[in-house]
């Protein structure tokens, strides 16, 4: 059994040992053990994971420890009846209810090699919070080092497809004539112009499937907005990942957000991730074919709030395509890692996930509700939940 760590609890009271006050503390213990292997520190049984209960005005010799005997229970199984109450001395004070996953009897002589027979007493709490925040505590089962940063795609891997297909590009499709007309001569949607223009230009050379002319200005504004809207409506329905579509959508979708008609959506186990990184200093970075400006609005209002303050920064296609390998060096070389396997990339797009092995990265492929078929034998691991990794 790989040893255990013991987490001393700070501002709770130690009073007289009883079934009802253990019962009452035990839940800090489950957190802990339900927290260790969400964080992967120590997956499997529950083992002998210990909390002291404890205020500093309190003697050490009058604090209780809440302690467990949970092998072959795994963490996210224990339950408050698991937990033994320890006196300093090590006195056994309620004993737990049979274990629910296990028939072997209830006893607390597999918690006495650390807690007891150490020499160092029950409590050398003295660098445990430096381990904590590292992440290095003990076990005899090593894993993978943590990455310093994760590169998250959007579509497909923090949010559903569906999100994106059956909510964004309709509101950008059905509103953009709107958007043209009302902010016309405005120097943002004269850049945005100037843009399309130019891949439309582009498009008709290479005689791109519902590329139109987009006449000049003295034309008239509605015939500038009808050309500009075809040629838009023409890029969502092919879904390309191009930066003058990507601008403009963005800017459409900021009024979506702003009027509160628009609210970005992610997975459950999101942001319940993005603060373990966060605690664990992992710095976490969005790399998406949409423009920074929509990823900020997707993050800064979604159905769990604000999440932007757990991400440092964002890319979009002016760092290059997704596909393309040249993407990722120039990701990885903007972080200042030591090495690109100190960046993590999730992705659910199989080509994307080639790129970025082939620039060094380490890769895991998200597998979501309505996400597409992935290559039979495509040789990446891949997750249904960040909480996997």
């Amino acid at each position: 059994m790989a040893s255990s760590p013991v987490v001393s609890l700070n501002g709770v009271m130690a009073g007289r040992a009883s079934l009802g006050y253990m019962e009452s503390k035990a839940p800090m213990k489950l957190k802990l053990c339900r927290r260790f292997c969400t964080l992967g520190w120590a997956s499997s049984a529950g083992g002998s994971i210990a909390a002291e209960v404890h205020r500093d005005s309190v003697p050490r010799s009058n604090r209780l420890i809440a302690m467990g005997r949970h092998s072959g229970v795994r963490k996210e199984r224990v339950v408050p009846e698991y937990t033994y109450g320890l006196s300093a001395n090590g006195s056994v004070l309620p004993l737990p209810s049979p274990k629910r996953y296990s028939s072997e009897p209830t006893r607390c002589t597999g918690c006495l090699p650390f807690s007891l027979k150490t020499g160092r007493g029950l409590a050398d709490y003295a660098n445990i919070s430096t381990y904590v925040k590292a992440g290095a505590l003990n076990s005899n089962n090593p894993t993978e080092p943590l990455p310093r940063c994760v590169v998250l795609d959007i579509e497909g891997t923090t949010t559903p497809i569906s999100f994106v297909t059956d909510v964004l590009f309709p509101y950008a499709r059905d509103n953009v004539g709107r958007h043209l007309s009302a902010t016309f001569e405005s120097p943002e949607t004269r850049d945005d112009i100037k843009l399309l223009r130019s891949q439309v230009e582009d498009d008709l050379k290479q005689g791109v499937q519902g590329a139109v002319p987009i006449p000049a200005d003295e034309a008239g504004k509605e015939q500038v907005i009808a050309a500009l809207v075809g040629n838009v409506e023409a890029m969502i329905k092919a879904d390309r990942k191009i930066t003058a579509l990507k601008q403009l959508q963005g800017h459409i979708w900021q009024t979506g957000f702003e009027n509160n008609e628009l609210e970005g959506v992610v997975f459950e186990d999101v942001p319940k991730a993005l603060t373990n990184w966060n605690s664990l200093g992992i710095k976490v970075y969005i790399y998406s074919s949409g423009s920074r400006l929509a990823q900020r609005l997707i993050f800064g209002k979604t159905n769990y709030g604000d999440l932007r303050k757990y991400l440092c920064g964002f890319f979009d296609t002016n760092v290059g395509n997704k596909k393309e390998t040249q993407s990722y060096i120039e990701i990885s070389e903007s972080l200042g890692v030591d090495k690109p396997s100190d960046v993590l990339f999730l992705t659910d797009v199989y080509q994307e996930a080639v790129a970025a092995k082939d620039a060094g990265l380490e890769v895991l492929i998200s597998v979501r509700p309505g996400n597409g078929p992935l290559p039979e034998n495509h040789g990446f691991n891949t997750i249904s939940s960040f909480l996997e990794i």
